[in-house]
Formats: structure tokens, sequence, C-alpha cells
């Protein structure tokens, strides 16, 4: 019995102690950590086992490469203005309460940095930083091949929170990262994708900066009650 609550919280405290790192110190990760993080993650449920994940590992020059390429085009608002998402990652159309928990995360980390609401110039460089990685030693670019469908996106999610949960074990951390896809052309033409490969995010991996003020926002979350119904 004390084995499985030993596991049970091991599990819990992995899943629970995950949340979103935007600072991170330059404390190498080895590449077969990294490699036993996809070897658990690959565990993920997927539907006739199609496993429709691929991944793209970047560190040293090669992430630099990608960052530099990526932030000169974002920096560059007639450049900027030719990247456009391949698929629509949120709605189209608003509605509450997800654009109230979208507004509260936004403001609540701008809050923490000092960045005010016509603060443009700060937002963007705020902004800017995912295209570092934050600064993370390992960068991850996940794709999907073309072919495959919605049920293979609810699968990828499945293996990318292994991830992250399989990260927090081992004690790193991570933050996934949909503000890649805005310039997937670019992705592609830097990691030589073929026609096929469809880029789903990025992620950032490493060890959390415990001075980063960013890191100390945890975002809420709503209770069991608010989204479940039992059936009896």
């Amino acid at each position: 019995m004390t084995d499985n609550l030993q596991t049970t919280q091991a599990v819990d405290d992995a899943i629970t102690s995950r949340h979103s790192i935007r600072a991170y110190l330059s404390t190498p990760v080895p590449r077969e950590t990294i490699e036993d993080i996809l070897h658990v993650a690959a565990r993920a449920p997927s539907g006739t086992n199609t496993q429709p994940w691929k991944v793209h590992v970047l560190t040293g020059a090669a992430k630099q490469r990608l960052s530099a390429a990526i932030r000169a085009a974002f920096d560059d608002p007639e450049e900027r203005a030719k990247h456009s998402e391949e698929y629509a990652y949120y709605p189209t159309q608003w509605a509450s309460p997800y654009i109230d928990r979208r507004r509260k995360v936004g403001w609540d980390l701008y809050g923490l940095l000092g960045i005010g609401k016509t603060d443009k110039a700060r937002m963007h460089e705020q902004h800017g930083r995912n295209y570092a990685f934050f600064d993370a030693p390992v960068g991850l670019i996940f794709t999907i091949d073309r072919v495959m469908q919605q049920g293979s996106w609810l699968d990828y999610g499945m293996f990318l929170q292994n991830i992250m949960v399989a990260a927090r074990a081992r004690g790193l951390d991570t933050c996934p990262q949909a503000a890649f896809t805005q310039f997937h052309r670019i992705i592609e033409a830097q990691l030589g994708l073929a026609d096929d490969e469809m880029v789903v995010c990025g992620m950032s991996l490493g060890h959390a900066d415990p001075a980063a003020i960013e890191n100390t926002l945890i975002t809420e979350r709503e209770p069991v009650q608010g989204f479940t119904r039992f059936h009896d």
C-alpha cells in the first residue's frame, strides 16, 4: 500500500507542479535525458497505434539559427505580415469564459513583468522571447504528417503532455508554444522539413530560472464541479 501511495503522489506531483516556464538557466540537458523523456512520452495512446508524432530537437547553433531567422521576421512588420498560422489554434470568435481566461493570464504575466497595457514595445519584446525558447538550452519543434486527421491531433496532445510530465519527474521544466506556428515556413526551411510535414507547435525544455519573476505565475484552474456532470 505504501508503494502505491508513493507512486500516486509522485505522478500527481509531476502533473500538478507543471506550469509554463518562461525563463531558463543555461544549464545543459544531456541528450540521454532528452531521449529518456521522449521514450517515456511515446507510450501515449494513439488510435490504432498510429503514433503520429515527429520531434525535432534543437540545441546549440541549430537552435540559435532558427531563433534568429524567426526573430528577424517577427521584428520586421512588413515581413511579419507575410506569415500566418497554417491551422486555427484559437477560435475565430471568442466567447466567455474562454476570452476572460485568456485575458487574465496575459495581464497577470504582464503585471508581474511591469508591462503596462499601452506598452506595445515591451509586449512585443516579451512575445518575441518565445522564439528564443525563453533561453532554454533545448528547443523542440513538433510536426505531423498532413494526411492525419483530427483524431491524431488529439493523440498528439497526449504525447505532448507526457513529455511535460516526464520532464517534471526529472526536475526539468517546459513551456508548450503555439507561437511558432505563425512562422512555419521559416521552420520548414531551417529544418528541411518534407512537404508532408506540418508544424504542430514548439516547446522549451530546461531548468527554470528561480530568480525570474515570470516563473512565479501559476494560472488558475476551474474546480471539478465547474466542468463535470455526474450522471447516476
